[in-house]
Order: structure tokens, then C-alpha cells, then sequence
């Protein structure tokens, strides 16, 4: 009876085994080195100047991933492809569009329309009356973009990322889960676009990005911020001058994953850190089947992101100008800001509330 037991028991193994090593998985890990995490260290030592976050309830509205303002409003895209807005208490909120599929990065233009990074139908314009029209659904015939953030030159040329052209939010229901399978891959199918409304011709202007997420143009429109979240870097794109067309890495080796960019005042850039960087998936940076493994495990027994509250504010040169945490994490998975003359809003991944900081603990104008 115990030898067959002991039989069972090894078969069951091998099974499991045999599971873990063969078992299809949508990606396909890239070997990659990760830097050394240096952890909360200067410049980003653990504080807690977000601790006194007002948060403002959007009822049945979930997972605010971006906020931009204009006239006394803001303005927030949601998970039920709605984009909400509200005074600046958050008061008077109301639906002012329905985008469908999933908004989210958002900026208003010069003429007053609001810029809609639609990861599921592509990048949309939303005029002052709430009208919807897709701009661009194809960068050329037959390939759809997936955007995820998107900002606005003077001159009316549109920027937007392309996370992942393999793991897009039209191919995952979840947004949430194609960013976390363009992580562990690893494979560089990140894009920025230049798109030209007047002409209609859209141009990749960079590739080969770790999931490119956030991007913002400079005050003087010479250059374009982008995050690139699996790198845990920002680049910095050169617009204009002499440098035209050149990218460099302007913050490397952040201690967590950079989502949006947003302009704020005074030619500040504000960047959400949605998470601590991962112990485990840093050591495997360079184990392709390792992480594979990983996919395969049951989802409760997968490495998770830990709770954190964590905003930076950066020049355009990359020096770090605020750093802003909570050990609590009242307020956590923080993927965005939107700085008014009073106060920050922050935009979250998860949960139904933005939150409010204001300004006047921080001594900035």
C-alpha cells in the first residue's frame, strides 16, 4: 500500500512538474539585466507628505486612471470608459463622456478638447459638449494602436504611447493584466507616435520600449518626457534644435515602476510611481524560463505589487524636485497628477476616489 502511495505521489509530481516547465503561456521572456534596486534612498527617501490626502468618492465610477482640468473643472477617465467630471472640491460630478472600451490617458488641446488615450479603439478627441469622435484607430492600414498616454503640442501635433503592441487592451479585458504580461516578457514592443491631425499621417518616433506609459511635452515645446515602466527609467526625446529626433535617459533606475507624466507648474513634470519595484522579478530579469514559470503558478501565489503611495516631481533634465510618499498607503497605486495653483489631484489604478493634496504643506507655488 505505501509503494503505491509513493507511485502516486512521484506521478503526481512529475505532473505538476512537466505543468511548470511546458505548460503554454502568452510570452515569451527576453533575458534582461534589471540595475541594483537601491531602494528609498536619496533622492526618494521614505516621507510622509501625502499622509494628508483628502480622497473624493466617485461612486459607481472605478479605477480613475487619469485626471487633467480646464475652467475650473477636472476632468477623470474611468473603467467603464466613462470620463467624469467635477469642480475642484469634487462637487457637481457628472458624466461628460462616454468613450467606450478603456480611457486612459487624457489632455485637454488649445482649442479646448479633451485628448482620450484609448486602449481599446484608439486615440479619441471629446469636444466641450461631450461629442466623441475617434481620431485615429489605425497607424496604418491594418495595424490598430493601442495608446495609453497622450499630450498635445502647440502646434496641434498629437504624442501618444503604445505600451505593448503584443499585449494591448483590445487582446485583455483587463488592462491591468496585459501590462503585467508586457512586464514579464520583457520584449520591447513598446511605441511612441507622432500623429499629425491636419495631414493624417502618424510617424513611430521611438520603439523598443519596456511598456511605454507616460509622456508630456515641455513648456517650450522642445522636448517629449515618456516613462518606460518595465525600465524603470524616463527618456527624454528631443522636439526641436539640434538634438532633433534623439532620445537619452534623462532618470535611471527608479525604485519603482513610473506611470503617467503630467505637466505641472513652473515647467515641473509629476510622475505616479503605481508600485514598489519586485525582489523576485528583478532576480529573474535574467531567467527567461524562470518567468515563465511564474505565469504558470496559481494566481494567489504570484508575486503581487505591495501597497504604495509614492509621486515625484522632476525638471526636464531629470533632477528630482519633490518627493512625495505615504508608509501608509492610504491612497495606494498612485498612476498620475494633475497640479492646480492650490493643490494635486492624484489618479489611482484601483478603487472609486481621487485624492486631494493641498499645496500649502509643500512650499511650492
Amino acid at each position: 500500500m505505501f509503494k503505491r502511495i509513493g507511485l502516486f505521489v512521484a506521478a503526481i509530481s512529475v505532473l505538476v512538474l512537466a505543468y511548470l516547465l511546458t505548460w503554454p503561456v502568452p510570452v515569451s521572456p527576453v533575458a534582461w539585466d534589471a540595475p541594483q534596486d537601491l531602494g528609498l534612498v536619496d533622492p526618494f527617501e521614505a516621507n510622509d507628505r501625502l499622509a494628508k490626502v483628502v480622497l473624493i468618492d466617485l461612486g459607481e465610477h472605478e479605477s480613475p486612471e487619469d485626471i487633467a482640468g480646464r475652467d475650473g473643472f477636472i476632468y477623470a477617465s474611468t473603467l467603464g470608459g466613462k470620463v467624469i467630471r467635477m469642480r475642484n472640491d469634487g462637487s457637481g460630478q457628472q458624466v461628460f463622456a462616454d468613450t467606450g472600451g478603456r480611457p486612459l490617458g487624457i489632455e485637454f488641446d488649445h482649442k479646448g478638447n479633451l485628448l482620450v488615450a484609448n486602449a481599446r479603439l484608439g486615440l479619441q478627441q471629446v469636444t466641450a459638449d461631450g461629442a466623441v469622435t475617434t481620431l485615429l484607430a489605425e497607424s496604418s492600414p491594418g495595424e490598430p494602436v493601442y495608446p495609453n498616454d497622450v499630450a498635445v503640442a502647440m502646434d496641434g501635433r498629437i504624442y501618444f504611447s503604445e505600451s505593448s503592441s503584443k499585449f494591448s487592451g483590445a487582446k485583455y479585458a483587463d488592462s491591468y493584466d496585459a501590462s503585467l504580461l508586457a512586464i514579464i516578457e520583457h520584449g520591447g514592443h513598446g511605441r511612441i507616435f507622432e500623429f499629425d491631425p491636419e495631414s493624417g499621417q502618424t510617424r513611430v518616433i521611438m520603439s523598443g520600449l519596456n511598456y511605454a506609459n507616460g509622456v508630456a511635452i515641455s513648456d517650450d515645446q522642445q522636448f517629449l518626457l515618456v516613462s518606460e515602466t518595465a525600465g524603470y527609467r524616463i527618456w527624454r526625446h528631443a522636439l526641436q534644435g539640434p538634438d532633433r529626433g534623439q532620445s537619452t535617459i534623462v532618470l535611471d533606475n527608479l525604485p519603482g515602476f513610473p506611470d503617467n507624466i503630467n505637466n505641472g507648474l513652473n515647467g515641473r513634470f509629476w510622475i505616479g510611481l503605481v508600485a514598489p519595484r519586485n525582489e523576485l522579478v528583478d532576480r529573474l530579469s535574467d531567467k527567461p524560463w524562470a518567468r515563465k514559470v511564474i505565469l504558470r503558478l496559481p494566481q494567489a501565489i504570484r508575486p503581487a505589487a505591495k501597497k504604495s503611495s509614492h509621486i515625484i516631481g522632476i525638471d526636464g533634465n531629470g533632477t528630482v524636485l519633490m518627493n512625495l510618499q505615504d508608509t501608509a498607503a492610504v491612497y495606494p497605486s498612485i498612476t498620475g497628477v494633475y497640479e492646480t495653483r492650490e493643490a494635486l489631484f492624484l489618479s489611482s489604478l484601483f478603487g472609486n476616489r481621487i485624492a486631494r493634496l493641498d499645496k500649502t504643506s509643500l512650499a511650492v507655488k
